[in-house]
């Protein structure tokens, strides 16, 4: 009669505690974000456990935020917040991001190095997309002590940047940036394209500086071999590179469409129509496809090039100065037809 009994209590015992297993699995280890899609939740360092709450609560659903709230509530995570930028995958639980948040296992994320003009843009593109504020960024690339770590000066500090996609953490220092640039430059920089440089005759710097003047005069990369040529023809010759893009970035005024005589005059290293050379750095971060365009330039007798008068992005190129300004009034016409100034 007891044995009876007790199989009568025992069977609706092990039916409860499976309902109690089964909900508590739900409400810890079930998917907490929303939509069932992947967030990203990025904890600054003024953070809080209560700001915290704010951010999740527009990636979360509302179980799955009582659910992290509850487990945060009993572990130390409010006094051990760790900055970061941690993925909320879909199908994650509360238990298990919350774990990812307390051993602060951050998520990489991909950071592409743009193709911009200046370091200070440089500096403000990084800033938006990474932890460390921008002043901070900009504060470095003008530092000497800073550029002379890694055998650079603030003028060619850019050269270090090559244009290309890395996953870094979030939460990366300038430092460690630095060092990342730094090892990736070196990485680029294999015996192909070093040998390449020295068969030119030029340092690195050099060549960065002479794709950064390419890649102002042209997006056309078909084309860029044919520019690099001419450029290194001047050098050759000793002759001035006359490039038109070195001066706009002197006047720090890209926005012009016509370079006239007096913009020709001012005093600037980066004036390519007052000294002869490549200016003292780069003129802007350029594309792989600009470096190596130099390293692969094309073979021709060609010193002059004009853009084109259809406006096409490509150029009229030129052995003779006189075959040269036939060139440039078609393409001064042009822009008179236009009404470009």
């Amino acid at each position: 009669m007891k044995k009876i009994t007790s199989k009568r209590f025992i069977i609706p015992f092990i039916i409860c505690v499976a309902l109690i297993l089964g909900v508590g699995y739900f409400y810890l280890f079930s998917s907490i974000a929303k939509g069932g899609k992947t967030h990203c939740l990025y904890i600054d360092n003024d953070d809080n456990i209560d700001s915290i709450y704010e951010k999740l609560d527009t990636i979360t659903t509302s179980s799955g935020m009582a659910a992290f709230s509850m487990l945060a509530r009993h572990s130390d995570y409010a006094d051990n917040i760790i900055p970061g930028r941690y993925a909320l995958e879909s199908g994650m639980g509360a238990f298990r991001f919350l774990r990812n948040l307390k051993k602060g296992a951050e998520t990489p994320l991909h950071l592409t190095i743009p193709s911009v003009r200046t370091m200070d843009k440089m500096a403000e593109v990084l800033g938006k997309k990474l932890l460390v504020d921008s002043l901070e960024l900009q504060k470095a690339f003008s530092d000497p002590a800073t550029c002379s770590r890694y055998g650079l000066d603030t003028l060619t500090i850019g050269c270090m940047f090559i244009p290309n996609t890395y996953d870094v953490y979030w939460t990366i220092t300038t430092k460690e940036l630095l060092d990342r640039m730094q090892k990736e430059s070196r990485a680029f920089w294999n015996n192909e394209r070093q040998q390449k440089a020295e068969a030119l005759g030029m340092t690195k710097e050099q060549i960065i500086t002479l794709a950064s003047i390419i890649d102002e005069e042209t997006s056309n990369n078909a084309e860029k071999p044919m520019i690099a040529e001419m450029y290194l023809n001047r050098l050759a010759k000793d002759m001035p590179l006359q490039a038109d893009p070195t001066v706009k970035f002197a006047l720090k005024r890209f926005e012009l469409k016509r370079i006239y005589h007096e913009h020709l005059s001012v005093n600037s290293p980066f004036n390519t129509y007052r000294n002869k050379g490549l200016p003292p750095g780069p003129i802007r971060i350029p594309t792989v496809a600009g470096i190596d365009a130099v390293l692969n330039h094309a073979n021709h007798d060609y010193l002059y090039m004009c853009a084109k008068e259809d406006f096409s992005g490509t150029h009229n190129f030129a052995k003779t100065y006189e075959e040269h300004m036939q060139n440039a009034k078609k393409y001064a016409d042009a822009l008179n037809m236009r009404g470009i100034k």
